[in-house]
């Protein structure tokens, strides 16, 4: 018999990740802190969506925030977009 440890992440009551990798875990519940911080900056500045999209909005923002950060220092959505394609492609031919 095997003991493991689990790591759960619940957001909103509900179950979002289950790992036995404390920092996968860690890691995970501060990207849905920052998907929180901000659906509650874009509330605040009067954007209105209802809140099934401002939260797959955040997710997605949270999530490829360093992806996002290169656009902000002026890269183009499409040299990130083929960055993040060549990545794919790399991780499946070592896979």
């Amino acid at each position: 018999m095997a003991i493991t440890t689990q790591y759960v992440v619940s957001h909103k009551g509900v179950e979002k990740l289950v790992t036995t990798d404390k920092k996968e875990a860690d890691q995970y519940d501060k990207m849905l802190d920052a998907a929180d911080n901000l659906a509650e900056y874009i509330s605040a500045k009067g954007i209105k969506m209802d809140d099934g999209a401002i939260e797959e909005l955040t997710i997605m923002l949270a999530k490829n925030k360093d992806k996002i950060s290169k656009i902000f220092k002026g890269a183009t959505a499409d040299s990130v977009l083929e960055d993040e394609s060549a990545e794919v492609v790399k991780l499946q031919a070592n896979g």
